[in-house]
């Protein structure tokens, strides 16, 4: 099940509930998209046709940005918890460690997969990562043939939004895994290269303020958040 907000389309789903839906798919070699979610992209929607769509078309739209938790509680939705694109990641990953499935790291920097990769054997000890391959590979034939070869069920796309997506969308059906999902900065979060919020502001949803206190110039990006409440609350759709 699904909510609409201001014409995007926001799973229910929590953690738990994903992650046994995703598993569910492998197993049945039933095609996933994740994409996830925020009041930024919702905005930009609302002027771009092209990006709603693109936004709808993915199978687990997860809320990830407390202002659309916010927006579906104020509109009487049942969406209460914030599913994040990295924990997302990470789950599948201790989910694939776990029941044998496949992992393949594509996307980013030269080196950075390659770093993310070592740091997740760390963390899921046991897991199965595939392969690995940068985003500045142009020949399609070469990464569709590597990731194909690699016979992995979980495929991370880390090219940026919404390219991430355009590509997992053009390129699903020619692809041996069944679980897809762009994953932006992960891989330099992952790999110790960019800093994540402290646990509590995680687990606060104030991670946008944690990244706003270090870095004081996204505050206009973070001025949509009240737009976009105002915005939700007053249209019906």
């Amino acid at each position: 099940m699904k909510e609409n907000i201001l014409g995007v389309d926001v799973s229910k789903d929590n953690y738990d509930t994903l992650i046994q839906k995703l598993l569910k798919d492998i197993d049945e070699k039933r095609k996933s998209f994740i994409v996830a979610i925020n009041p930024e992209k919702i905005m930009k929607a609302q002027e771009d046709e092209e990006l709603r769509t693109l936004l709808n078309r993915a199978d687990y739209q997860i809320p990830d940005g407390i202002g659309v938790i916010l927006a579906s509680k104020l509109k009487g939705g049942e969406i209460r918890e914030r599913v994040t694109g990295i924990d997302t990641m990470l789950k599948l990953c201790e989910a694939a460690t776990k029941h044998g499935k496949r992992v393949f790291l594509y996307g980013a920097k030269p080196g950075v997969a390659d770093e993310a990769k070592e740091k997740l054997e760390e963390m899921f000890p046991g897991i199965q990562i595939a392969g690995t391959l940068n985003g500045y590979e142009k020949d399609q034939d070469v990464i569709i043939n590597t990731i194909n070869e690699s016979k992995a069920d979980i495929l991370f796309v880390a090219l940026g939004s919404p390219a991430q997506e355009n590509w997992i969308v053009a390129n699903k059906e020619k692809l041996y895994p069944s679980v897809f999902q762009g994953v932006g900065g992960s891989y330099d979060v992952i790999s110790g290269k960019i800093e994540r919020a402290p646990e509590a502001f995680q687990k606060a949803g104030l991670e946008w303020f944690y990244r706003l206190m270090k870095e004081p110039w996204r505050l206009k990006r973070q001025l949509i958040l009240p737009k976009f409440l105002v915005k939700a609350l007053t249209t019906r759709k």
